[in-house]
């Protein structure tokens, strides 16, 4: 109450805002009765008067010392760019400064150290069973599992937590979770996943582990990813891959940036990305500082751009068809080569078998450029060379929140799906427009209380999987990382890798909803929707269709749970409660049996397909 009363005086006059306070209480909980009101005026009445002014050095306005928000930057761009934005000083820049492109450097983020988390994860090494769950689902990259060599583990910082590896394959290696105590945002996931009989985390005051930002940094610097039997398609081998994205201004516990963060794991060194604008767009590309990185090894990483929310499918569909273009340029020239070396014959034959591989072709686009390059005198080969960053397969992937993907944008991605081009759609699906007040969508469930829907929104959710799956070629998939952690990465491999448009939509739990608990347990709610039949899991892949199998599987069981009771934990539907009883129970009652008759529908649908 006491930050609340000092964030408006700093708007109006401070002997105004007592007054100003006590009016908004009025108008804010009037409806709810004399006793709720006097209980907000006393809260008020007891943050003012505890109150004390204290004074400082008239000295304090002007120093420098301590001021730096960052640790030291190697890097120009930040130096000179994003720190005097930082420090409020960004009015003071010349246009020269800019690229003229507007083009700017990823990665920029791993230079901000806030520090804002009052507890972070410790990480208590005898009790890990080494599963790397508790990295899957961090939403800021800010726990990492790594493999340490010989000579890697004898350089760590004294602070590093060593054990064995566990695995065959594993004996020469040491495990450790390195934990960035700076950049850690505090929510909690981590603890709420471990599933040690013993939880291998806990979490502590973050100044007790202050020395793990030496282990963290020294890790992602120096610890190289190593040839360990566990694939990148499961979830522990995928977070042994860099995440190329880092550091976000998400809100503690978000599910997007989870989600988002895995893809990059998967596919990152070769992703373009449409952004449409919304929360996505603000914690992925929030000015002037850049979560996406790229890989410390290549050097490469996603490519991201932000559009509006009415064209961003198209303006992800124009990415696509635009390196497309020069991609199937670059291919018809490559048919022209004609190498009698068997080597030379070999590395051409290798690209145009692999050529809609994405997974198979980087390599193998690698060995042909170091062919081509040692025959740069060729007219054919420096015509390839001056394009070769588009000889590789890309992924391209148009990512984007509910509002955008059900609501706004809904005509331009449904022209997306059906074009029948390559390209993968990420929806965030939160189910509210978050990031502009939670106001209720097409994508909002019956019974849920937002802006505009304030005595509980009447109608259904629009089924936006079935209308994808209606064209009968677009792979379409619905996942929620909390209930199964498999099944996510599973999706988004098969979406990838489908030669077709896929849309894959993520449930996305969202401080809008006032989880129970708070978003500490976002992961645990994904599992409890699924459970109650709130959310249903599938995956409809026409790539079945052709080998005689049933192209829809339903990866969710029938629900165990109450979707009543679920429903009621979330402060969004639970306020309709408070404020509307009686429509409250009928609305609930109508949104039940709507799910359960969609679960049914799937289950139909699958038989069908049968």
């Amino acid at each position: 109450m006491q930050a609340a009363f000092f964030k408006l005086a700093d708007i109006i006059p401070y002997n105004e805002a007592e007054d100003y306070m006590k009016k908004a209480v009025v108008k804010s909980y009037g409806k709810k009765g004399e006793k709720v009101v006097n209980m907000n005026f006393a809260a008020i009445d007891n943050a003012i008067s505890g109150l004390v002014e204290i004074k400082y050095p008239e000295s304090w306005a002007t120093t420098t010392e301590g001021a730096a928000p960052v640790k030291p930057a190697d890097n120009e761009y930040f130096k000179n760019i994003v720190f005097p934005i930082l420090a409020q000083e960004g009015d003071s820049l010349p246009v020269s400064a800019f690229t003229p492109d507007g083009t700017v450097p990823t990665g920029t983020t791993q230079y901000e150290k806030r520090g804002v988390a009052v507890k972070i994860p410790q990480w208590i090494a005898e009790n890990c069973i080494q599963c790397n769950q508790c990295s899957y689902v961090c939403p800021h990259a800010t726990i990492r599992p790594f493999a340490l060599d010989e000579k890697e583990a004898a350089e760590a910082p004294a602070s590093t937590k060593l054990v064995q590896m566990k695995g065959k394959g594993c004996e020469n290696y040491k495990f450790t979770v390195a934990v960035s105590p700076l950049d850690c945002m505090g929510c909690g996931l981590c603890v709420n996943v471990c599933p040690a009989k013993v939880k291998a985390l806990k979490m502590v005051p973050q100044e007790s582990q202050s020395e793990q930002q030496k282990a963290f940094d020294y890790a992602v610097a120096n610890v190289t990813k190593k040839d360990i039997p566990f694939a990148d398609t499961t979830v522990k081998g995928s977070q042994f891959n860099q995440p190329l994205l880092e550091f976000s201004g998400s809100c503690a516990g978000c599910a997007e940036t989870s989600y988002a963060r895995l893809i990059t794991q998967l596919f990152g060194e070769r992703m373009y990305i449409s952004n449409a604008t919304g929360c996505s767009s603000i914690w992925g590309g929030s000015a002037p500082s850049t979560p996406y990185t790229v890989n410390r090894d290549s050097g490469r990483g996603p490519a991201w751009a932000n559009s509006l929310f009415e064209d961003n499918a198209e303006h992800g569909l124009g990415i696509y068809l635009g390196q497309k273009a020069i991609r199937d340029k670059l291919i018809g020239y490559i048919k022209q080569l004609n190498y009698e070396d068997a080597d030379k014959k070999a590395a051409v034959e290798e690209f145009l078998a692999t050529v809609d591989d994405g997974k198979k072709n980087g390599a193998a686009a690698k060995a042909l450029i170091a062919v081509l390059e040692a025959n740069a005198d060729g007219e054919l080969e420096k015509k390839i060379l001056a394009e070769k960053d588009y000889l590789a397969k890309k992924s391209v992937w148009i990512f984007g929140g509910d509002g955008w993907a059900y609501d706004i944008g809904f005509g331009g991605l449904d022209h997306v799906i059906a074009s029948g081009e390559d390209v993968n759609i990420m929806v965030f699906d939160t189910e509210v427009y978050s990031n502009t007040g939670g106001q209720a969508s097409k994508a909002s469930q019956m019974g849920q209380v937002a802006q505009f829907a304030a005595a509980g929104k009447a109608i259904g959710k629009k089924d936006l999987a079935q209308i994808a799956m209606s064209y009968g070629y677009v792979y379409v998939a619905q996942i929620a990382m909390g209930a199964d952690m498999n099944q996510t990465i599973k999706t988004l491999v098969e979406a990838e890798a489908y030669p077709g448009p896929s849309i894959v939509i993520g449930y996305a739990p969202c401080e809008m909803h006032g989880v129970k608990g708070g978003m500490g347990n976002c992961q645990s709610e994904m599992k409890r929707a699924v459970e109650a039949g709130y959310w249903q899991m599938f995956r409809y892949n026409p790539s079945l269709k052709a080998e005689g199998k049933n192209p829809l599987i339903i990866d969710s069981k029938a629900p165990t749970g109450s979707y009543i009771d679920f429903i009621k934990s979330e402060t969004r539907y639970s306020r309709l409660i408070q404020a509307f009883p009686e429509r409250a129970e009928e609305l609930f009652t109508k949104a039940e049996e709507q799910a359960k008759a969609k679960y049914d529908r799937l289950v139909k649908l699958g038989q069908i397909y049968e």
